[in-house]
């Protein structure tokens, strides 16, 4: 997911009674809930480099163990050096208090990241295995607005009442609203489901025998997927409409060319391997400069993808 929605998580964990827990609560949890995508300085190196490399590392079960130690231990060195040098009468915030908030936004982290298509390696570095949720849209205002509601409303709620607003406002609406948003995830979890397996039904219907289909959500419309079927040599898209249409697949197939014998050899260089090692509906055409791969996920019912790389011929 996008960090504001990560940063939203974290501040809904305050709000909802665990900022209460010891000072430097809510500085702590949103940072951790940020946290796993220190990886973006991958991009220091290369774009491909970054898109390999992304959610991995420092998104799977040994950085769980690591990364809330090492943010726990720094936010105890501010609190020691920093926080109570300038309010030497404030209360301390113990390292044990550190370290469980620090996990519950850590663990956030991977969790919302598996809710999309682009999904993220959990059990690194014991294995690079992908897992996929296709639940959510990587940006979805429709969670950043019950998040947002869930992080704002207990101190409005404070306001109006008269008393004075503190970090955490009051939990009760905070876990409400939180559940909510939980409700929504378990819904579109639900629904993209459904999706998947009445589109599985109508293109065996059509007489087609899929490899694999994925049903991905759409921007602002939750009643909507797209849908990638792999036919084994070629794609095709098609579409959910929940109550509406139901599935249409589209006409026209696009090609892999993955096994063209003019392109097969070029998929044996590195930046090739390593672009098909994250790749998850690959496939390939010709560029002025070479073989560009790139994935449909990201395609957009087309060959123009983001998420590409050039392979040129030597």
């Amino acid at each position: 997911m996008d960090n504001l929605t990560h940063t939203l998580a974290g501040a809904v964990l305050a709000r909802a009674g665990l900022g209460r827990r010891t000072p430097l609560a809510m500085p702590t949890l949103l940072l951790a809930a940020n946290l796993p995508d220190l990886d973006v300085l991958a991009y220091l190196r290369d774009p491909l480099f970054a898109l390999t490399f992304r959610r991995g590392w420092s998104h799977g079960v040994l950085a769980m163990a690591v990364l809330p130690l090492a943010l726990a231990g720094g936010m105890a060195a501010w609190d020691r050096l920093v926080r109570r040098r300038r309010r030497p009468d404030g209360a301390p915030a113990p390292f044990r208090e550190l370290l469980l908030l620090s996990f519950a936004g850590v663990l956030s982290h991977p969790l919302l990241d598996l809710l999309n298509t682009y999904g993220v390696r959990l059990l690194m570095p014991f294995s690079g295995r992908w897992f996929y949720g296709d639940t959510l849209f990587i940006v979805d205002p429709w969670l950043w607005g019950l998040l947002g509601l869930a992080w704002a409303l207990p101190v409005v709620e404070s306001r109006r009442d008269g008393a004075r607003p503190s970090g955490n406002g009051r939990a009760r609406s905070a876990r409400i609203i939180g559940g909510l948003a939980v409700l929504y995830i378990g819904m579109m979890f639900g629904l993209g489901r459904f999706a998947a397996a009445a589109s599985a039904r109508g293109v065996a219907a059509l007489g087609l025998d899929p490899d694999r289909l994925m049903a991905s959500p759409v921007p602002l419309h939750p009643l909507r997927r797209s849908v990638l079927v792999d036919l084994g040599d070629s794609y095709r898209w098609g579409s959910y409409a929940w109550g509406q249409s139901g599935f249409m697949l589209a006409a026209g197939s696009i090609p892999k060319n993955l096994e063209r014998p003019e392109i097969a050899p070029l998929l044996e260089r590195p930046e090739a391997r390593a672009f098909l090692g994250w790749s998850r509906f690959p496939a390939a055409v010709w560029a002025p400069a070479g073989v560009r791969l790139y994935d449909l996920r990201y395609a957009g019912g087309e060959t123009d993808s983001w998420a590409s790389v050039v392979i040129t011929p030597r």
